[in-house]
């Protein structure tokens, strides 16, 4: 799959209203999550405890942090989309963000991203991203809502 390359605030316009992309599938690890779980100390056994997981979860396993879930998602819009031109891009915010479905450990996800709305705000472009981020063979997505980040072209 070949990425989108956006060079200017105009390129960026013509995409308002469109499915911009879908990245491709990357797979979700323990090792990942453990990572994760030391980033943010959050250790709870759901996310970080395997054996556990198999006889206490409903799930019967481990799954990923709802917050790794969202940390993935500039990677995996970067994936999608290359920028040329920008100085700076900033993650401006979040809104109406759900988590919809639990992501087991060694499930595949990826993002499908929709570009929802576009301003220049005096030289710097506001894009509201609509994303959803999809499990490999599940019909309901892990997470939905809209991405808000600020980039500076040159």
């Amino acid at each position: 799959m070949s990425k989108l390359t956006i060079g200017s605030f105009a390129e960026y316009e013509k995409y308002v209203g469109k499915e911009i992309g879908i990245s491709e599938y990357i797979e979700v690890t323990q090792e990942q999550i453990n990572l994760f779980a030391d980033a943010t100390l959050d250790h709870q056994w759901i996310h970080t405890d395997p054996e556990r997981a198999a006889i206490e979860s409903p799930f019967k396993q481990t799954i990923a942090h709802g917050y790794f879930n969202l940390s993935i998602l500039p990677y995996l819009w970067l994936e999608i989309v290359e920028f040329k031109n920008v100085k700076l891009m900033v993650n401006y915010g979040i809104e109406k963000l759900k988590f919809n479905q639990p992501v087991l450990i060694g499930s595949r996800i990826r993002l499908r991203a929709k570009l929802d709305s576009l301003i220049n705000l005096r030289g710097t472009a506001k894009a509201q991203l609509y994303v959803v981020l999809e499990i490999e063979g599940n019909n309901k997505p892990a997470l939905d809502g809209t991405l808000v980040f600020l980039y500076h072209f040159i």
